[in-house]
């Protein structure tokens, strides 16, 4: 049996994440086989597997610290919210069903099979896998059926290590407070912790040890240092979503929509150092000196469509584009820029159609059949290679498709309309390919060449992370908890 361990957080947010992603490389590194697993995630900004599946884009850029290609078993179950009190249930890749929260607990236990297998094909491809949580464990009205925490680790037998994230304060309490509200059983498989974005000093922290020692029967295993290149890789939850504030650069301006999906297509605009990337909030005027409009994938796209007239963005974009000014619609923000969205059979929300923006003259139906898969494009304004991924149910058809954005395998996709100016396509992640990329930007203004290709600045970042948790953790000690014979 491989080598496992499992990181869990006092709270949400406290950096599970990039821990994970940090210790993947620091093994990988080592000349270790490593897989990262999550059994239970929920996020709309998912990733596309070679094989048509989903899983979320953090265990995407998990997969990448590993050196490895993503694979459905490394996140057995995704949630993605389709509102308030929904979400879709993807189950290894596919979906199931659309469940509210009640429905989903009742579910949960169903699916607990599903995750110890997906558990069992990462550990018999790896000489260690390094699994994250979800919130916290602490969370007892949820214990019943969890698959996300200790119901997991319970189940599978893994050695845990807690994470506090000293940042938003009462980390000493929440360390001591999760495990008095946890069973014998689930204390007994935490063997330390770690104490995550320290800002300062970490001596200062010295004399807290002894207590949680006493409190919570718990061996510090390092403090964490604030790991400020954090902010280049791909933020995995819409609220670590940062714009840039870059006098002068080409101002790019995003809805920051309520439903927002597959927000990475923001990340290599966001790097490069002549991009303004401008995050508008409900109330907020889009910029009068704006170069593009980028309206990003949504889960649901007619609530969203709604919000954006709420906020009065209509307005401004189509004013925008009166004034000569380029929009860019990608997945459900295309389907925004057209005529209009049906959606007959209620699949993000209550059955009916809305009017869309009218500056494409296209129009969208939203079937229950999901396209997910990796694809590779030629841009068709500039003939240079892109690659990335589909993930969208639905079909958009009319006159402005005789001029698709891109060619994928042999395929139209996306429009362009009569002007020029206004553009959609259903491919996310197109931005990683560099020379496109900077094409692109070249069209809204004349630019300097550019830096570093954006692959290898996120590659190089994993390596600096692994260094920092190599520095400041204590690793001959999680080396054993986990099982990893040291080298």
């Amino acid at each position: 049996m491989s080598a496992a361990l499992m990181i869990q957080g006092t709270s949400s947010d406290a950096g599970k994440s990039l821990l994970v992603a940090g210790l993947c490389r620091h093994f990988a590194n080592r000349g270790l086989a490593v897989r990262p697993f999550k059994p239970q995630n929920m996020s709309n900004n998912a990733a596309a597997t070679a094989d048509g599946g989903e899983i979320g884009r953090a265990q995407a850029l998990q997969a990448l610290a590993c050196r490895v290609s993503p694979d459905v078993h490394m996140n057995p179950v995704l949630l993605k919210p389709t509102g308030e009190l929904g979400a879709q249930v993807i189950v290894q890749g596919r979906m199931l069903s659309q469940a509210d929260a009640r429905g989903y607990h009742a579910l949960k236990p169903r699916l607990l099979p599903a995750v110890l297998e997906s558990f069992a094909r990462q550990r018999a491809e790896a000489d260690l896998v390094i699994v994250e949580g979800a919130g916290s464990p602490a969370e007892v009205n949820l214990r019943q059926g969890d698959i996300a925490n200790m119901g997991f680790a319970v189940a599978a037998e893994v050695s845990v290590l807690l994470v506090g994230d000293i940042e938003r304060g009462g980390v000493i309490a929440s360390l001591v407070g999760t495990m008095a509200l946890l069973e014998p059983s689930e204390r007994a498989l935490i063997k330390g912790y770690i104490v995550n974005k320290f800002r300062g000093d970490p001596r200062l922290f010295d004399s807290a040890l002894p207590l949680l020692l006493e409190r919570a029967g718990l061996t510090c295993l390092g403090i964490l240092p604030w790991f400020a290149a954090a902010r280049d890789l791909p933020a995995e939850d819409v609220l670590g979503l940062v714009g840039t504030r870059r006098p002068g650069g080409i101002r790019i301006a995003v809805p920051r929509l309520q439903r927002i999906s597959n927000f990475d297509d923001l990340d290599p605009l966001r790097l490069e150092p002549d991009v303004d990337l401008v995050l508008l909030e409900a109330g907020e005027a889009l910029p009068g000196d704006t170069d593009l409009v980028l309206l990003p994938g949504s889960k649901a796209t007619r609530s969203d469509l709604a919000a954006l007239r709420a906020a009065g963005w209509d307005i401004d974009i189509l004013a925008h584009h009166r004034r000569g000014g380029r929009v860019l619609g990608l997945c459900g923000g295309f389907q925004m820029l057209g005529r209009s969205v049906h959606d007959p059979e209620g699949l993000e929300g209550p059955p009916g159609s809305s009017q869309g923006l009218g500056l494409l003259d296209v129009e969208t139906v939203l079937a229950p059949a999901k396209t997910v898969r990796q694809a590779k494009a030629v841009d068709v304004s500039s003939g240079l290679e892109v690659e990335g991924y589909e993930i969208h149910q639905g079909r958009t058809e009319g006159p402005d498709t005789i001029r698709p954005m891109l060619w994928i395998e042999g395929h139209p996709d996306g429009a362009i309309s009569a002007d020029g100016r206004v553009m959609g396509a259903y491919l996310h992640g197109l931005f990683v390919a560099d020379r496109f990329r900077r094409s692109f930007l070249g069209r809204l203004r004349e630019r300097p060449a550019g830096g570093e290709a954006y692959a290898a600045r996120i590659d190089r970042v994993l390596d600096e992370l692994a260094d920092h948790l190599a520095t400041h953790l204590d690793m001959r000690r999680i080396e054993a908890i986990s099982g990893v014979t040291s080298g």
